[in-house]
């Protein structure tokens, strides 16, 4: 989502006006996060009708997972969790045709004769249904699960399985099948299987995310060793390529899956305005890098090379089908029941999207095309044409305050009709504002009502010239929110501020209304250094502006048992301030900080947040210390000393005698905390003769104190 900013050009003695907003939907990353319904969403972006989705077949099961067409155009839909197998005609009359004992039919298959195969999980087992519907076991392995089934050229079926890994190899009648491991892997699930134009077996595995080609003596050889996890589908292309879908580990393939299930990924659009720093576009990465990918889809050519044809960190893929063009494939995800298309030069689109939440199978017969959904277990006809007419809802726009909402414009071609409408609630419902339409071809005023959250469709219909719409924007100004002073932090005594040397600003990238982090510019401001000060009381703040407003600070100050604040810096750009402690009486003190929006904002319109400081206090007096008269005892002499402060407490004690090192000493109550503290200090004098014993005394401010004793032998 991009956001931009005006700048309106004034006389130099003009007060500057906040500038206006401008959200722009007019890339292809920008438009997938809205919703489309029978619309398109072509490489670059722009909108267009999408072919026919109808529904052929509603199962009233939560889920299919599996199908298969016979040679009749009959299909087969292997739902959960009731582990039932539904027909449809290919007239569209569809009726149960299986109800097997396990709860979920994980994959389907049909034989030559027109018998049909059917897996399931968990206490995987394979059945044979024949033409009536009747079922019976015709292979169990006696495995947890059965991923995947193909049928060879030569009639047999291939199974395979999980927690195992197992691929078995099932020949003959069903009254008396014989079976083989073909191969045992190292993985812990043969997850999908795929048979090329020639007639060669390929396997997908789980967790090592590894694709197999077997020879036909049954040897494997990896054509494949994916980053992620899962190889979920595989899918046998025209020319001889095999498409592979790999799935990430934190990517599910849905509720009897082996992995775990991921979160739902947050699709809504959030704009970021001013008040915090758009973070610069991270460096692009290559089309080989998967880290952090849900999911990626991978050609493999006849030859054995691969490519990664596409992949995303958000998006996680389900199901997969090879064009019959040969040119790429039809990805059905987990994300909206949606379907894109992408070419073998790694082109995307969005072919359509569906009211389900998950795109289970893809699969054609001749030219007609048909997929299956879960929530709910749907059969659905794709194309050959084109709808009448689409709608596109935008994702929501979330202006951060109350709204004025200004033209918005677009490009299109055909008949297309903007809306708008706005609320104030995040998920726009029944208190929002009905629909609005935009008066203009291409652009006009929004007639909904000053909002926090914005919402426009766009409304595609069929004409002579094809419906399209693209590079959508808005012109908006958010209400002026107060600035705040979020914390403020009061450093120790001695501790000043000084400002590092600012990052130096080309003048007409700010008279551009362009953002300095555009430029790489720093976002945030230079911290101060810390120095060594006599006597000062610095204090750092932290603030936040929501509209993005420059921020100017007072500084005022008052003794607590004052009423009035005293104003002691004013219009202070940085977010600091030191002040010298020997200004200031002795005493405990509060500071108010002030944070005005006036640079961005006229006058009237100009508002002001603040934060009253915890007290500190100011001490500049020096502790008094008085000594006691030495008492000598034999070869040693003991004084006492005592030390007095006016404004603080005393913190330490130490001493030193003849002008030697300082030796620390503490209070005779066992502990240094009072305003009053006596100290004794036992010293052994060896020789004969005067020596001087000096104590020196520090207050929690920093201050200085002392006093000598002679000591006379």
């Amino acid at each position: 989502m991009k956001i931009i900013f005006f700048l309106f050009l004034v006389l130099a003695a003009s007060p500057a006006f906040a500038d206006p907003q401008i959200w722009s939907v007019n890339s292809r990353d920008d438009v997938l996060k809205g919703d489309a319904r029978n619309v398109s969403i072509r490489p670059n972006g722009s909108l267009a009708l999408s072919p026919k989705l109808a529904t052929v077949y509603s199962t009233d099961q939560p889920y299919v997972w599996s199908s298969a067409i016979d040679a009749a155009g009959n299909v087969y839909l292997g739902t959960g969790g009731d582990g039932k197998i539904f027909k449809v005609s290919p007239a569209g009359s569809g009726s149960m045709f299986a109800d097997l004992a396990e709860l979920n039919v994980t994959a389907i298959a049909v034989a030559p004769g027109g018998e049909l195969f059917a897996s399931t999980a968990p206490d995987g087992k394979v059945y044979r249904i024949d033409q009536t519907g009747r079922s019976s076991v015709y292979f169990d392995p006696k495995e947890k699960y059965i991923w995947a089934l193909a049928v060879m050229d030569d009639g047999s079926l291939v199974v395979g399985t999980g927690e195992s890994g197992k691929l078995y190899r099932v020949r003959g009648a069903n009254a008396s099948p014989s079976s083989s491991v073909i191969f045992d892997s190292i993985d812990s699930h043969i997850i999908s299987l795929a048979i090329d134009r020639n007639g060669v077996l390929y396997a997908g595995t789980d967790p090592g995310g590894v694709v197999l080609r077997f020879a036909a003596d049954g040897s494997a050889f990896a054509v494949l060793d994916s980053p992620l996890r899962e190889i979920h589908e595989l899918a046998a292309g025209v020319d001889g390529s095999i498409y592979a879908l790999a799935l990430g580990e934190s990517a599910s393939t849905a509720a009897p899956s082996p992995s775990p299930t991921p979160g739902a990924s947050d699709s809504r659009t959030v704009s970021v305005p001013r008040a915090i720093p758009v973070a610069p576009t991270p460096a692009a990465k290559s089309k080989y890098d998967l880290t952090g990918a849900r999911s990626a889809v991978y050609r493999i050519t006849a030859d054995g090379e691969n490519n990664i044809l596409w992949s995303s960190p958000t998006v996680t893929g389900f199901s997969l089908y090879a064009h019959q063009t040969g040119n790429g494939v039809l990805l059905g995800t987990s994300d909206k029941g949606r379907i894109y298309n992408i070419t073998n030069t790694g082109q995307e689109a969005l072919a359509l999207q569906t009211d389900a939440s998950q795109i289970s199978t893809i699969f054609s017969r001749g030219s007609d095309l048909y997929a299956t959904s879960s929530n709910q277990g749907v059969l659905y006809k794709i194309g050959p044409d084109t709808v009448a007419e689409g709608t596109y809802e935008s994702a929501v726009l979330d202006a951060r305050s109350v709204a004025a909402w200004g033209r918005i414009w677009w490009r299109s071609t055909g008949q297309v009709e903007i809306q708008t409408r706005s609320g104030n609630s995040e998920t726009p419902e029944a208190t929002w504002s009905q629909w609005s339409t935009v008066r203009g071809p291409s652009e006009g005023t929004s007639g909904s009502p000053r909002a926090r959250y914005f919402q426009w469709r766009a409304i595609l219909r069929s004409s002579a010239t094809p419906a399209s719409v693209s590079d959508v924007n808005l012109a908006f100004l958010p209400a002026n929110i107060s600035p705040e002073v979020l914390s403020v932090q009061i450093l120790p005594v001695n501790v000043g501020l000084a400002a590092n040397p600012p990052v130096q600003i080309d003048p007409n990238i700010e008279l551009s209304g362009l953002d300095p982090v555009t430029f790489g510019i720093p976002a945030a401001a230079v911290a101060p250094r810390r120095v060594y000060q006599r006597a000062a009381r610095s204090f750092q703040w932290t603030a936040e502006d929501r509209n993005g407003d420059k921020l100017v600070y007072d500084i005022y100050f008052r003794e607590v048992r004052e009423e009035s604040f005293k104003l002691v810096r004013e219009n202070v750009s940085e977010n600091f301030v030191t002040l010298d402690g020997q200004s200031l009486p002795d005493g405990r003190y509060v500071l108010r900080i002030v944070a005005r929006d006036s640079l961005d904002n006229p006058s009237g319109r100009a508002l002001s947040g603040e934060l009253v400081t915890e007290p500190f206090d100011v001490d500049n007096s020096q502790p008094a210390v008085t000594a006691g008269e030495p008492q000598i005892s034999g070869g040693s002499a003991r004084i006492v000393f005592t030390a007095t402060d006016r404004s603080g407490y005393i913190t330490r004690a130490e001493y030193s005698v003849n002008g030697g090192p300082w030796q620390a000493v503490f209070a005779d109550d066992g502990i240094a905390d009072s305003a009053e503290e006596r100290f004794s200090v036992q010293i052994s004098s060896a020789a004969a003769g005067e020596h001087i014993v000096t104590l020196r005394v520090f207050d929690a401010s920093g201050n200085a104190g002392n006093a000598r004793a002679v000591v006379r032998r």
